[in-house]
């Protein structure tokens, strides 16, 4: 028995669910979005919540049902209040800005890194060394950041580079001279 799966999603005010064959579009206030679930899994629209179902009790149905249930669930948050990730820069001269729609990051690289925001995405930099990447899509927001964070891991030794906020690195001794 999946506990994910089986749990209903509640469809807030203001957004409009359709469901057409295995194609599920979702509209709110923030945007659209869309995507094709498993052909096995069924999804319906019932009294203003959508229901989630599988065709057996295989494994592979079970997996896919509780998948599917929360890739819908992201969905309707993020037409609904959106996901937002936070990234610190921590470093001597590390420093984040914007030009037009590029974030600028300088990571003590020899030239600065500029990111280009994909459809659907926004960036802001509320400080020089603070990205807040925003969007509708869960794993789109993710995507990026990660992408983000990747242009200069946390050093283990000093702990300098890109992280996430409040995320914890683990930082090593090095080496002691005798």
């Amino acid at each position: 028995m999946s506990r994910i799966g089986n749990k209903p999603i509640p469809v807030p005010a203001g957004v409009t669910v359709s469901i057409e064959g295995s194609a599920v579009k979702v509209k709110g206030p923030k945007g659209e979005l869309s995507r094709e679930i498993h052909r096995d899994i069924a999804a319906t629209l019932e009294e203003g919540r959508i229901i989630v179902r599988r065709p057996t009790e295989e494994k592979r149905h079970k997996s896919l049902h509780g998948l599917t249930r929360t890739l819908i669930a992201n969905m309707v948050e993020g037409v609904t209040n959106g996901y937002a990730k936070t990234l610190e820069l921590t470093g001597v001269g590390y420093r984040a800005s914007m030009q037009g729609n590029k974030l600028v990051l300088a990571l003590g690289y020899s030239k600065p890194v500029e990111v280009e925001a994909p459809a659907g995405i926004q960036f802001e930099v509320p400080n020089p060394t603070t990205v807040v990447v925003k969007g509708i899509n869960k794993e789109q927001v993710g995507e990026t950041s990660a992408y983000i964070r990747m242009t200069r891991d946390p050093d283990p030794y000093k702990a300098k580079g890109v992280r996430y906020a409040g995320e914890v690195i683990k930082t090593k001794a090095g080496k002691t001279g005798k």
